[in-house]
């Protein structure tokens, strides 16, 4: 059944006559003249629209667009990830890169924005990770091979680890038996 809109007047085998006066993601809220005020799921197989109001107004989101609007968010800002902090003694610090030919420039950058470029590898090496696990058509066998790599690029960024303040956020590599 279509999306019905706030105002359609609707009929229902055991409540009778009704007009919709809520629409929320899965259900209905309806008046009835013999029930009162119900709510009843979208999909009821009950309910058979009488009349249609001529403007129909909008009165939510569809759960497509709410899906679209939460893939936007989670794109914006790569996923809700927890603030992580920079060790004490790297604040305020710079990054010098100095190539070995004197004729060219060193590149400087501070360690916040260096870090923070860090974060952001290991945040989307944790997102690959989760693709990876929930993908429907890769096999367990193909989704082992894939987070070995994984296992083995978190294991080459544990240089970085002395960047971080809490040990908690850590990379963490192949662990040895």
């Amino acid at each position: 059944m279509e999306e019905l809109a706030v105002g359609t007047r609707v009929d229902h085998s055991r409540y009778g006559e009704g007009i919709i006066s809520r629409s929320h993601l899965t259900i209905y809220e309806i008046f009835f003249e013999r029930g009162g005020k119900m709510e009843l799921t979208k999909y009821n197989p009950d309910l058979r629209v009488i009349s249609e109001p001529e403007n129909k107004p909008r009165t939510g989101l569809t759960l497509a667009e709410v899906e679209e609007a939460i893939t936007y968010v989670l794109d914006k800002y790569q996923g809700l990830s927890q603030t992580i902090e920079i060790g004490e003694r790297w604040k305020g610090g710079m990054l010098v890169m100095k190539p070995a030919n004197p004729e060219l420039q060193a590149k400087e950058v501070t360690m916040e924005t260096f870090f923070h470029k860090i974060v952001m590898v290991r945040d989307r090496l944790r997102v690959l990770e989760q693709n990876i696990n929930s993908h429907p058509k890769l096999s367990e066998e193909e989704k082992i091979d894939l987070q070995q790599y994984i296992t083995r690029a978190y294991g080459s960024l544990t240089t970085f680890n002395v960047l971080f303040a809490e040990k908690e956020d850590y990379f963490v590599g192949q662990k040895t038996k």
